[in-house]
């Protein structure tokens, strides 16, 4: 599966692109029920779950104009970030983007007015790198992203409304793709890697700048990372090494890189906490090399448990993965691929009253 970290900007907007997904674009309302986010056309276009398990969209979310590259956060208090990036408007300044932000605050109905939150090189600059948003436990959203120099910046909204300026965390040669996470205690994180290793940015007080931690030495691929909080609190990264083998790194449990499962396929991780016969676990999937998407289950922090990968639904071309847990614990997982007339929206979810980790049917959304 190849790892889609290209500058958008030089991506067709035509109706059969796929695009590029990044973070939770699943969310789950306060009631339970489901949404999904999918950039289509220059806009976001959003499908959500009725009280009866059946789906409805897309409905438009507006923000005509954007790239094909969308990254969605959201907070305890369930409200869902959005981040794009934007054409500039300006013939000096050629494939320049500015970063534009919304917000849904109940599921269902619509978000707020797109605006713009600039770029961590000023109005506008080349795109640099894929965007990664997490929510503090006060439920402001961190909106990371790597900068012209090659290391990585962040903006945070404030308590009172607006944004603070951009943020530079260093960490030069990063991963054009990072991923953000909330940890136990309410604070973001940000976890990324360069070519000697891994990075981890921790905020450390509310509201405030995150600090970038010492690089720990690892091979890795750029592009495969995925994060999930555990039951402990701590933030555990899972990512593939140059061997392509699945390993985790948890720095909050004194656990160092370390190589656990051998991987499916080439492609991104993703991964999200579930609970399977009354157990704490995590799920992790990719795209195996035959083209279908693969799951495996194991006790929550206890990577060394992790069993074997099922695969499940049919083959397609390149996925796009994001996997969330319902109301009721269990797995709910959405998939991307390109279809004949667009992107094609499959979902699944896990069968909770039976014993095991049992998957049910997928059912097509478009």
């Amino acid at each position: 599966m190849a790892n889609r970290s290209e500058d958008p900007t030089r991506r067709p907007h035509g109706p059969s692109t796929v695009p590029t997904q990044r973070g939770g674009w699943l969310t789950r309302g306060v009631e339970g029920r489901f949404s999904a986010y999918l950039m289509g056309n220059g806009e976001v276009l959003r499908w959500t779950e009725g009280t009866d398990g059946r789906w409805s969209g897309p409905v438009s979310l507006g923000g005509g104009g954007l790239h094909p590259i969308l990254s969605v956060g959201q907070g305890e208090d369930r409200y869902v970030h959005l981040v794009g990036l934007r054409p500039v408007a300006d013939a000096d300044q050629e494939d320049h983007v500015e970063l534009v932000h919304s917000t849904q605050f109940q599921t269902g109905r619509p978000a707020v007015e797109w605006r713009s939150i600039q770029h961590s090189n000023g109005k506008s600059h080349p795109w640099t790198g894929n965007p990664a948003v997490a929510v503090d436990a006060r439920g402001r959203a961190y909106v990371f992203t790597k900068n012209g120099g090659g290391g990585l910046s962040v903006r945070a909204q404030k308590d009172g409304g607006g944004w603070h300026p951009w943020w530079d965390l260093w960490g030069n040669r990063s991963d054009p793709s990072p991923v953000a996470a909330t940890n136990g205690a309410g604070f973001v994180e940000l976890l990324s890697a360069k070519p000697e290793g891994l990075l981890r940015y921790e905020q450390q007080e509310s509201g405030g700048k995150p600090v970038r931690h010492d690089v720990v030495p690892a091979s890795v691929t750029f592009g495969t990372l995925a994060a999930v909080t555990g039951p402990s609190g701590h933030v555990t990264l899972f990512y593939l090494d140059d061997a392509q083998r699945v390993c985790v790194w948890s720095p909050g449990r004194s656990l160092a890189p370390t190589p656990f499962l051998d991987a499916v396929g080439t492609g991104p991780l993703a991964a999200t906490p579930c609970r399977i016969d009354g157990f704490d676990c995590t799920v992790l999937a990719q795209q195996s090399a035959d083209g279908r998407l693969a799951l495996v289950a194991f006790p929550a922090e206890q990577e060394t448990a992790a069993g074997k990968w099922t695969e499940t639904g049919e083959a397609h071309g390149p996925l796009t993965t994001t996997l969330a847990q319902g109301l009721d614990g269990g797995l709910v997982a959405m998939t991307m691929a390109e279809g004949a007339s667009g992107p094609l929206l499959l979902t699944m979810r896990q069968k909770t009253a039976s014993d095991g980790f049992q998957l049910g049917a997928w059912n097509r959304l478009t």
